[in-house]
């Protein structure tokens, strides 16, 4: 089977099934994003290790998972987690170095690495966030917003394909990027400004209850553009470190989880930054 073939039987089967996921929310949500975040801190650590660092990773892989758990747990109102909670975890992380790296194991990269794998890969919990935001009433109203970053950073991608193909004479950052253009890399902003706009106007208001001024759609558009295209560029940056083609082979013709989200885990949280500031609720 061509990879080509495996791209789109993975779509095909994902997106829908992503797409219910999030409609549902709830354990359900929390337990995908939990996975997603854990099978990322994987790969993170993985590449890390191809550099000569050696993470904390079941510590690190824990922790991650934890994550959309726990959040998902204080929305339920089970119990709150307070910032010292999560300074005395990392505390925990650093003491326990003494044991597990001690000083020829490169305590200080070690648990660097491991502490950020954990945020960066618990990223993934701002989608849960974006699902039960203030404004979104209901299931149909939280499934648009988080499909909307979503939408744009597919269309950022895409519109950097077809306009780095056929229009792409200068390099944007070959030193990490060969393929992408500059060119490219407006083509994919001007495509994601279209499609806000139109999911503005024809999913989010009529579905949602919700809106952007044009303006506000604009900046929006122009922000997670920006976001996605620096998120691919960033994960790219760590691959040519650790000298590897793809963070795993997990999705079948995508690579790894953060081969496939790379973009979302940039663009997730600003997304939810500029939500709480531009959106609109339209009265009923």
């Amino acid at each position: 089977m061509s990879e080509l073939a495996r791209r789109t039987i993975f779509a095909v089967i994902a997106a829908p099934v992503s797409i219910a996921i999030v409609y549902f929310g709830d354990w359900a949500l929390a337990i995908l994003l939990s996975v997603l975040a854990a099978l990322a801190a994987w790969e993170l650590f993985r590449m890390a290790r191809e550099t000569g660092v050696q993470p904390i990773e079941p510590a690190g892989i824990a922790l991650a998972a934890l994550v959309p758990i726990a959040i998902h747990a204080q929305r339920l109102g089970v119990y709150s987690l307070s910032l010292t909670a999560v300074v005395a975890m990392f505390l925990v992380l650093f003491a326990s170095t003494i044991w597990l790296r001690g000083p020829q194991g490169k305590p200080l990269a070690s648990v660097s690495i491991t502490a950020f794998g954990v945020l960066y890969a618990s990223l993934f919990s701002y989608i849960y966030a974006l699902r039960y935001h203030d404004y979104a009433v209901g299931a149909r109203a939280g499934t648009a917003l988080v499909v909307l970053p979503v939408l744009l950073t597919w269309a950022t991608d895409i519109g950097a394909y077809m306009f780095g193909r056929t229009f792409g004479k200068k390099k944007l950052i070959p030193s990490i990027s060969p393929g992408k253009t500059v060119e490219g890399a407006v083509g994919g902003l001007g495509l994601a400004i279209v499609i806000c706009l139109l999911y503005v106007r024809f999913i989010l208001m009529p579905f949602a209850s919700l809106g952007l001024t044009v303006q506000g759609a604009v900046l929006f558009a122009i922000v997670v553009s920006v976001a996605a295209q620096t998120g691919d560029l960033a994960e790219s940056l760590l691959k040519r470190e650790a000298g590897i083609k793809d963070s795993s082979r997990i999705i079948p013709g995508h690579g790894g989880i953060l081969d496939r989200f790379d973009s979302l885990l940039f663009v997730m949280p600003v997304a939810f930054l500029m939500l709480g500031r531009l959106l609109l609720p339209i009265p009923q």
